[in-house]
């Protein structure tokens, strides 16, 4: 399968002939690592599977009005971001819960999930990880997991480098005292 540019994919996108191909190459380059990033804000693999559709639909309705000032990943990635934020949101005013509660929640969903298989310390990170506020955890999971650069984050979280870089130093320094305290 040939790799088109971003350019590319938008020029293809905006001929009626060829928008679904595109479309389709997009999702097929973007969906893994979109699943994986709202996957770790969400916990819960059907959360995470719906939110990702929302995403694309949102992407679909979209795409036409893209400008091109970002790159098509970090404009993908926004779009997750926002729609795992909104749900987190909106599942503490559904039950009314403090966050405390709704992160208990998700912990208690790591616990009983049966695709994480990762060994005790790793269950021991995942669950200080979600202590984190949700932006702080966004900023960890995308820095430490997918190794994104700041420069990259600064554009989906449209916040600066230095705010991103305390953030993440914050809440690394959090997860090291809860591993280490428990």
């Amino acid at each position: 399968m040939q790799e088109h540019s971003d350019s590319e994919l938008l020029s293809l996108f905006r001929n009626p002939d060829q928008k679904n191909y595109a479309f389709n190459m997009m999702v097929r380059r973007y969906q893994e690592r979109l699943y994986w990033h709202i996957r770790k804000m969400v916990i819960v693999h059907d959360d995470a599977d719906d939110l990702l559709q929302n995403t694309f639909m949102k992407a679909w309705k979209g795409l036409e009005n893209f400008r091109g000032d970002s790159l098509l990943f970090t404009w993908f990635y926004r779009i997750a971001t926002n729609e795992a934020l909104s749900f987190l949101q909106a599942k503490k005013k559904r039950y009314l819960l403090p966050v405390v509660d709704v992160e208990k929640e998700l912990v208690s969903s790591l616990e009983g999930d049966s695709y994480f298989d990762g060994d005790d310390l790793q269950l021991r990170l995942q669950k200080a990880i979600l202590t984190l506020p949700p932006k702080q955890r966004l900023v960890f999971n995308m820095r430490y997991y997918d190794e994104m650069k700041y420069e990259d984050i600064s554009q989906i979280l449209d916040t600066s480098v230095g705010a991103l870089k305390a953030s993440y130093h914050h809440a690394a320094k959090k997860i090291e005292n809860i591993i280490k305290n428990d």
